[in-house]
């Protein structure tokens, strides 16, 4: 990725010397060449989109110009069964997205500057576009960050970055199953890294976005989240986080669906446990709502837990794993258990070509006796940028099988296959 960030300065420089090369001397080009190396050490940097808030640091190196990030994946999906994709569940996409996701990206610029009082400032916009029929979006474009964020303002706590805008919020993923276990993505304001006796505090003022038929809207739907995070503890050998947020509405939240919504609440508590080298613990519970406190959902009370990691087996050789538990209970709730297994064999034959293969199985049981389960097979062909699993971009070729059964109690079962074959490309830079 380095060495497509840095190719049109490479090729800028290379035609400065060939054009000089008579009449330059070997200190000008000593020069020349250690002054490329300090514009490639700025243009080195981590500052790109990962799905989560960008956290800006003290000792942040200024990147040149306008940083272009994001995340995106487009491709053909050709299905030849009942329906596209094997869905199973609520927490994303259970049965594993390998083969198994829709098309859609997010399209960052930023812009980081400072001055000599030390602050260090960043403005950032961002585009989205998610239209997937089977989701009811209408597509189009909608704005989903802009915001603007300033760090080393304080002696005290020159890690403490404080913004205000509309941004990503609280948004911790899973990548075998694409489930965000939390989302409050928002616009307001607050603060990360407040540095509390070598822990490291956050706290965010967010309004949920309200949605027009066309995307977007400037203002909010009236439903609030009150978010924290306490991070950086190590115990064990393990790296603990600790959540806790509260939903609330004001009037403008009253609709003719949600009459009484001003009067509730909801609140979330949650840890996540990563244990070196690569395995995650997250233990969440919610009242009043599921992955969100927006929701502002009633008499719900919702208990999600699952452990994921990977292993390698040889150098080449490597499996990836994902298992999960949910609990939905409460009067105004489908009450509900859910059960999900995820697992995916890697084999990496070079830098730049590996075999996957995905298999995955979900379950969900309804307390009245219904029940809807599912399980999809994925063998994918890739060409990536890197030898590891997380490297891209990646050109990713695959077929999928796989098949959900749905059983309602007093009706027969029903049966839908999924075969498709299709040719994906995904990036995050």
């Amino acid at each position: 990725m380095n060495k497509c960030k840095l190719s049109s300065v490479a090729l800028a420089v290379t035609t400065i010397i060939a054009s000089f090369s008579i009449s330059a001397s070997s200190e000008n080009i000593e020069e020349l060449t250690k002054r490329v190396q300090e514009l490639e050490a700025k243009i080195d940097l981590s500052y790109a989109d990962n799905q989560q808030p960008m956290v800006l640091t003290p000792d942040l190196e200024i990147p040149l110009g306008i940083v272009f990030s994001g995340y995106a994946r487009y491709g053909a999906h050709y299905s030849a069964g009942d329906q596209r994709y094997v869905q199973v569940g609520t927490t994303g996409v259970a049965t594993g997205r390998l083969g198994n996701e829709a098309n859609g990206g997010e399209f960052q610029f930023a812009k980081v500057f400072s001055n000599d009082d030390g602050p260090i400032w960043d403005v950032a916009f961002m585009i989205d576009q998610w239209g997937v029929d089977q989701w009811d979006s209408p597509g189009g474009l909608s704005l989903k960050k802009a915001y603007a964020g300033v760090t080393n303002i304080f002696e005290s706590q020159p890690d403490l970055y404080v913004w205000a805008g509309r941004d990503f919020h609280q948004r911790p993923k899973q990548s075998l199953n694409d489930y965000a276990w939390m989302d409050h993505d928002g616009q307001g304001g607050g603060f990360y890294n407040l540095n509390l006796a070598g822990t490291k505090f956050d706290f965010g003022f967010i309004g949920q976005v309200d949605y027009g038929d066309g995307g977007a809207l400037g203002n909010d739907t009236g439903r609030y989240a009150l978010t924290s995070k306490l991070h950086g503890i190590e115990l064990g050998g393990a790296n603990i986080a600790l959540f806790a947020n509260y939903g609330f509405a004001s009037d403008e939240a009253v609709t003719v669906g949600s009459p009484d919504v001003n009067n509730e609440t909801a609140w979330q508590l949650a840890s996540q446990l990563d244990f070196s080298p690569a395995a995650k613990l997250i233990v969440r519970y919610a009242d009043g709502a599921d992955s969100s406190v927006f929701n502002l959902s009633g008499d719900v009370q919702a208990l999600y837990a699952s452990f994921e990691g990977a292993v390698n087996v040889t150098e080449p050789f490597a499996v990836e794993y994902l298992t999960s538990y949910k609990n939905v209970s409460g009067s105004d709730a489908d009450e509900r258990n859910e059960y999900s297994v995820i697992v995916r064999p890697t084999y990496q034959w070079n830098n730049i070509h590996s075999t996957w293969l995905e298999t995955g199985y979900a379950l969900e049981d309804h307390k009245n006796g219904d029940e809807k389960s599912g399980w999809k097979v994925t063998l994918s062909q890739n060409i990536s940028w890197g030898g590891l699993p997380g490297s891209r971009p990646m050109l990713r070729f695959y077929t999928t099988v796989g098949d959900v059964d749905n059983s309602v109690q007093g009706t027969s079962s029903v049966k839908q296959d999924t075969l498709s074959v299709g040719a994906m490309w995904e990036a995050w830079w």
